[in-house]
């Protein structure tokens, strides 16, 4: 599993969920790229891409074809973006409290991007305000100062840069992921996607319902909530935020290995209008011809449109990645 941080850039804030998730599987976790303790490839001409980009690197680098891609609050929109551009490398997606596609940023940011470092004591003051949920995921307030000391103590150890924050939110300028998401529903490229929060009242950070914008574009993924958590749930409970997350994304990673599938569309070209007749007869490639193996057929489709004196053929066919591409010669489908 790939973990993705926040706005704020440090891995180490995470540090308590990335203990828990390695108890379970593999993590692989980093700074963002400008971050000077990173030492990664970073852009400004390139902006947020160079964020996406980083993903594909930490995985090139660990040697792994494709992972669980987990992305908390603006880490979320790399999480989904990367998604959207490999989904041949991303297992499973989960979006941890994230900030909307189609984000931008509301009067208190914009307030904080006047001069960041000049703000920054009003910032880490107005940080006071998540003291509430930190007490609720630890049974009273003595528990919860204990846990906020321990928090602030991370930020303090691994502070955060106001100028390289106040970039970060810059760079989504022009950035609008919306069209770029719904295409990769619509191509049957999605993964399995796992949309995580804490309860509404409780994270005054990201609205819960401004995360649950994900699901008016994949109706279809799934959904949880940490209880007794607001923005800082693998934080707060680490343990219940790797029960929630750990399970999806092995079921998903079973689910690929048993069936192996992913959906391909390719276009194919033109094919003369007075074969049309021909074409629109030929049948769909048994899916055992495919893999080799008799499997039940899904959603195997062949579409023709017909045009003045041509036809535009598209297919979609489910199959090992690896054997996805088809091409149709006259009348024959060849795999």
């Amino acid at each position: 599993m790939v973990v993705i941080p926040g706005v704020q850039g440090r891995w180490e804030w995470m540090k308590p969920a990335i203990d828990a998730l390695a108890q379970r599987c593999r993590v692989v976790t980093f700074s963002l790229a400008d971050e000077p303790s990173c030492a990664g490839r970073f852009d400004e001409g390139d902006g947020f891409a160079c964020y996406v980009e980083q993903v594909r690197e930490a995985l090139d680098a660990a040697g792994i074809p494709e992972a669980a891609i987990c992305g908390v609050s603006y880490g979320g929109l790399i999480a989904a973006a990367f998604a959207a551009r490999y989904p041949s490398r991303t297992a499973s997606l989960v979006l941890v409290s994230a900030l909307p596609a189609g984000w931008l940023p509301n009067a208190r940011v914009r307030f904080y991007l006047r001069a960041p470092r000049l703000l920054t004591p009003v910032f880490m003051l107005a940080s006071l305000r998540m003291y509430r949920e930190i007490a609720a995921a630890n049974d009273g307030a003595a528990k919860g100062m204990s846990a906020a000391l321990r928090h602030g103590w991370r930020v303090i150890t691994h502070m955060f840069s106001p100028s390289r924050m106040a970039r970060r939110v810059r760079l989504l300028e022009g950035v609008d992921l919306r069209e770029e998401l719904a295409r990769l529903s619509a191509t049957g490229c999605q993964r399995p996607t796992l949309i995580v929060t804490g309860e509404p009242s409780l994270d005054r950070v990201v609205p819960v319902a401004a995360t649950h914008e994900y699901l008016q574009l994949w109706p279809q993924e799934s959904m949880a909530t940490v209880a007794r958590t607001g923005h800082l749930g693998l934080i707060t409970r680490p343990s219940a935020f790797a029960n929630v997350v750990v399970p999806f994304a092995e079921d998903a990673a079973r689910v690929s290995s048993e069936n192996d599938l992913r959906p391909h569309y390719s276009f194919v070209g033109q094919i003369p209008a007075d074969e049309l007749p021909d074409l629109q007869a030929v049948p769909m490639v048994p899916r055992r011809d495919v893999v080799g193996r008799q499997q039940p057929q899904r959603g195997n489709e062949l579409r023709v449109s017909a045009g003045a004196d041509h036809a535009v053929v598209e297919m979609r066919l489910h199959a090992r990645a690896t054997l996805g591409v088809a091409v149709i010669v006259k009348h024959q489908i060849v795999v």
